[in-house]
């Protein structure tokens, strides 16, 4: 068996989907891209083609090996971006090849579901008790919202007030019947973040996410002085080279690699171990597409330090399109309980809708991140 053909479509409403074909009527289906810069990864991707076009597509890891080792220069969001949705478009191939689902593959299952949660709010949270008490009635025991808007060096503790007040309304609305963790989102600078962290420790939260940008991962350390809430960080670290000096450091609780951003599958099972022998667990990131969420199930069922499962569906980035629409099996992502069925198909179990997508490739976006700016008019972190 060789690959023939790689295809690429971006579609709403800021995925990129990608299909490989093979000289059998084996196909594979993988979603490279980094959210803001699908082109970017397209071109990345297609600069892997020829090489790609005659190979073995059951030979992953060599595979892998040549995409990340084959430059001088390697790493990086795009380039793993686009090695991400390769990988998982192979194993996808191998796993059908064997009928299969990937975790057999892969060790086999180690537990019988998947425990996901749901976001609330928007950027700029605002009615978010209403949102809580709407995921609790769909069945949803554990809930993600954004922390702040924009947040400056130093900035006014009426900012602070309003993210505890907010959680405040969904604890008095809820009680301790959802779980909720807190997304810092990189927008806040480390000497707030300490503020924030201690103030928010009061409502027992599932944890916070991303208290400081990755680059400033030192900060972790004196952040954790301030609080005793469970720390997470990881969708914007790109390889277990990245998150080797992370789990070293000794101050993250739980790890979220993207597996449409730190590698694919091959990858970030190589990180989940890692983490593990650190005590430490793994959620991995995906507000994204329906491959990119298959691929995280199919690595979620066989890795045993997984906690939970982020999923898109009912996200606010998700305008023009759902995560259900690509499917001609959108029963794959039927949540009963706050959790998710394995899914036993072979591949990643994802059947793709490819005349819906070649239709929405038509109309599709080129969509870009907001770009804030502070009340004295430098940048901001969105």
């Amino acid at each position: 068996m060789k690959i023939q053909d790689l295809t690429l479509y971006k579609v709403p409403p800021r995925w990129l989907f990608l299909k490989i074909t093979t000289d059998t009527d084996l196909i594979g289906w993988g979603e490279p891209v980094i959210e803001g810069r699908a082109d970017t990864v397209r071109t990345a991707v297609l600069e892997f083609r020829d090489y790609l076009i005659g190979k073995d597509p059951l030979q992953i890891e060599d595979l892998w090996q040549y995409m990340y080792r084959s430059g001088f220069y390697r790493g990086g969001p795009e380039v793993m971006s686009a090695i991400a949705g390769i990988d998982q478009a192979l194993w996808d191939i191998k796993g059908k090849y064997y009928n299969a689902p990937v975790y057999d593959l892969l060790g086999g299952a180690c537990r019988s579901k998947i425990r996901v949660y749901r976001w609330i709010g928007g950027d700029r949270p605002s009615d978010v008790a209403r949102e809580a008490s709407l995921a609790y009635e769909q069945g949803y025991t554990a809930i993600k919202m954004n922390a702040t808007e924009e947040m400056h060096y130093i900035d006014s503790y009426d900012k602070i007030d309003a993210v505890s007040q907010r959680i405040a309304a969904i604890r008095q609305a809820l009680g301790q019947k959802l779980d909720i963790a807190v997304d810092f989102h990189g927008r806040v600078h480390k000497t707030m973040a300490k503020v924030l962290a201690k103030e928010l420790e009061q409502y027992r939260l599932m944890f916070i996410e991303e208290p400081v940008l990755p680059q400033n991962n030192e900060a972790l350390r004196e952040i954790a002085l301030h609080t005793s809430t469970p720390i997470a960080t990881g969708e914007r670290m790109f390889s277990r080279w990245e998150f080797k000096n992370l789990l070293e450091a000794g101050y993250a609780d739980i790890i979220q690699p993207d597996l449409s951003h730190a590698g694919g599958i091959s990858e970030c099972k190589k990180i989940a171990a890692m983490a593990e022998a650190y005590d430490v667990s793994v959620a991995p990131h995906c507000p994204l597409g329906p491959i990119a969420l298959g691929a995280c199930i199919q690595l979620d069922t066989c890795t045993p330090n997984v906690c939970i499962q982020e999923q898109s569906l009912g996200i606010h980035y998700n305008k023009g399109g759902e995560l259900l629409d690509y499917l001609k099996n959108p029963e794959i992502y039927q949540y009963k309980d706050s959790f998710i069925d394995l899914i036993s198909l072979p591949g990643l179990g994802v059947d793709m809708n490819e005349e819906k997508i070649q239709q929405a490739a038509l109309i599709a976006p080129t969509w870009k991140n907001p770009v804030w700016r502070n009340y004295d008019g430098t940048i901001a972190e969105w």
